[in-house]
């Protein structure tokens, strides 16, 4: 899914994993490339998934291989550019952007494919279950306009609300709205941690809502929801962005090497492409950054510390 396309969420610095990030392109590593130095910089996007990747891989780059660890944060599509350009040497979540897949990975040959990181992504709308089950119907995208009274703000216009995150995130929702003829208004929260924000507020309060999300996020253990089902997703079916008309579909999330890192980047190289875990500890990690208020650094060790027979695989 490209994010969030899906992706993103979807893969990384910011928690939730879907706080909109600025564009810090020109803000790279000022270690990025230099001669002779064990250094790693990597792409940290806005949510916290992917702030749990980087916090991990970081703490092992640093303390298992010897290397020195940078961080950029930059949005999803630029930060396929800061990839191919050499300012950054990996991605570690990527929810799916064939444009810059083919331009970079295929056609350029700057990027390189960097193995899957062992997480399934996936974008949807969602409700509290709370709502879903008081109104078992609202589920089927067919019904939402029934609610549409139910779930309208102050900010939505006279239409039910649909509350999305980060506009730098891959949405497909104002084409979605428009095309399935529905009484709705994208209403945009800034980032992901404001959107977290309102939806706890709205789930303290019992209150509806409908809203884009992605899975795996730590939030669903604290507020479940239930997703409504859009239109069924087909191969081809999101290839025009303002025709979209069906859902997301489910992506296996991707890491991606910058062409010369991948060759030249030794250890540090290996060990990324080796890295692969588990929604679970993702999970792990996430919850520890966002709903325990650890610094990231912390999260890692913890992580580290009790899990070294999967870390250890990832070693050269």
């Amino acid at each position: 899914m490209s994010r969030k396309r899906i992706t993103a969420a979807a893969a990384v610095l910011v928690l939730a994993t879907g706080c909109g990030a600025a564009d810090m392109t020109k803000q790279a590593s000022p270690f990025a490339n230099a001669q002779g130095a064990r250094t790693v910089t990597l792409s940290v996007q806005s949510w916290v998934g992917a702030q749990a990747n980087v916090a991990v891989a970081e703490y092992l780059l640093e303390h298992e291989l010897g290397y020195r660890v940078d961080t950029v944060q930059v949005d999803e599509v630029p930060a396929w550019d800061a990839l191919s350009q050499g300012r950054v040497d990996a991605i570690l979540e990527d929810w799916g952007h064939p444009e810059q897949e083919q331009r970079y990975v295929q056609d350029k040959k700057t990027i390189a494919a960097g193995g899957d990181l062992g997480v399934t992504g996936h974008i949807g709308w969602f409700v509290p279950t709370y709502f879903a089950k008081k109104h078992p119907d609202v589920t089927n995208w067919k019904n939402l306009d029934k609610y549409a009274d139910l779930l309208r703000t102050a900010e939505s216009g006279g239409k039910g609300q649909l509350l999305d995150g980060s506009p730098s995130y891959v949405t497909n929702d104002k084409a979605l709205v428009k095309n399935l003829d529905l009484d709705y208004q994208v209403v945009f929260a800034g980032s992901e941690a404001a959107q977290i924000t309102q939806m706890q507020q709205f789930a303290k309060e019992k209150k509806p809502f409908l809203s884009y999300w992605y899975t795996p996020q730590w939030l669903m253990e604290k507020v479940p929801m239930t997703e409504v089902k859009l239109p069924p997703y087909e191969e081809g079916c999101d290839a025009d962005p303002a025709k979209v008309d069906c859902a997301y579909p489910v992506t296996p999330l991707q890491k991606y090497l910058n062409a010369d890192f991948a060759k030249d980047g030794g250890k540090a190289a290996e060990f990324l492409r080796n890295f692969k875990w588990t929604t679970e500890d993702q999970n792990q990690v996430s919850l520890m950054i966002a709903e325990q208020k650890m610094r990231p650094e912390e999260a890692a060790k913890k992580w580290v510390d009790s899990h070294e027979s999967v870390w250890k695989a990832w070693l050269p």
